[in-house]
């Protein structure tokens, strides 16, 4: 895990701060109400709590779902970009055997770049970086093609290398889009709010019992906290523990098949 997935890490532990301060402060102000009231004055508030309770496990399962939803879209992606790359290598072989060397060492140190710029994500400035020379090889491999493919006589060499040429492209531009898109900030700032809403409403409850009961208070604290973190680990694949790297496996493995094949 880099430095920049400590900061998932941190979050949840200020979100486990948090609640546990609001189980106290909601505990101290339920006692206080006790003191004042007696026993039994909470009877009736039972369903609010039921409903902002209701309301985080919704938001936390929805935000669950869409974040696991997300990670599988960035692993198939990942095998698309595959099986892109390895169409254009094997169709270079309609070239004529000059073109067709100089483009199959071009779409090498493609597939290089494009890894490098994978490894180098979570290093913003250098992912721009490498991503910028990446879409330089896309020109002079696409201005290399279409020489070829205007000195070839057949109109067959065109018709089926640069569709799948186009194809590896465009894939590069939909995993930039899949690699961006994320909840809005507010639903995070939601699930923040209600799950320290929640701990203010639980400790409230709980004001009727004299002891702390550590146990519970530290368990829900500790479960939200955790669930919350998995989400931001799934919704960020490339910069904590959950991670797509794995899937970069199918990359490399079309790489080294490019240099088996002749």
């Amino acid at each position: 895990m880099d430095r920049l997935g400590y900061a998932s890490v941190l979050i949840a532990l200020g979100l486990m701060l948090v609640m546990l301060a609001c189980l106290e402060v909601g505990r101290r102000m339920g006692r206080r109400r006790v003191a004042r009231d007696g026993e039994g004055s909470a009877r009736g508030i039972g369903a609010i709590d039921g409903a902002v309770f209701g309301l985080l496990g919704l938001l936390v399962a929805f935000t669950f779902s869409g974040a696991m939803t997300r990670f599988d879209a960035r692993r198939a992606l990942i095998v698309q970009e595959a099986n892109a790359l390895g169409t254009a290598y094997l169709r270079l072989d309609l070239l004529q055997p000059a073109d067709r060397a100089a483009l199959r060492e071009a779409l090498k140190q493609y597939l290089d770049t494009r890894l490098e710029a994978y490894r180098a994500i979570p290093y913003m400035e250098q992912a721009r970086a490498t991503l910028d020379r990446s879409s330089a090889q896309q020109n002079e491999i696409w201005g290399r093609a279409v020489s070829a493919c205007r000195a070839d006589p057949t109109p067959v060499p065109c018709s089926l290398l640069l569709p799948a040429l186009n194809a590896m492209f465009d894939i590069t531009t939909t995993r930039l889009a899949a690699h961006l898109v994320h909840p809005p900030p507010v639903v995070f700032a939601m699930l923040f709010a209600l799950a320290a809403a929640s701990s203010l409403l639980a400790g409230y409850a709980m004001a009727e019992s004299r002891s702390r009961r550590l146990i519970h208070v530290v368990s829900f604290a500790a479960t939200l906290s955790i669930a919350v973190y998995v989400i931001i680990d799934i919704e960020f694949p490339r910069l904590g523990i959950i991670r797509v790297d794995d899937f970069d496996r199918v990359l490399l493995h079309t790489r080294a098949s490019m240099d088996k094949y002749p």
